[in-house]
């Protein structure tokens, strides 16, 4: 299982927006981030990237 922490703009620890994130759903002007204990936050903004490999992902 891929679980991720998601930054907003850059990865920094001042930029965590969630941990363990298993899901992200993303509309046209927000981002919906699920975590392991099937918590959710949403963000409006965009996905600018996401590695995998390294558990990140980064939202604008």
């Amino acid at each position: 299982m891929c679980l991720s922490t998601v930054y907003k703009n850059e990865k920094t620890e001042d930029a965590v927006i969630m941990r363990n994130v298993m899901e992200i759903r993303c509309d046209e002007t927000s981002v919906t981030l699920t975590d392991l204990m099937e918590r959710t936050v949403t963000v409006e903004g965009k996905l600018l990237s996401a590695n995998l490999v390294e558990g990140y992902v980064i939202v604008q």
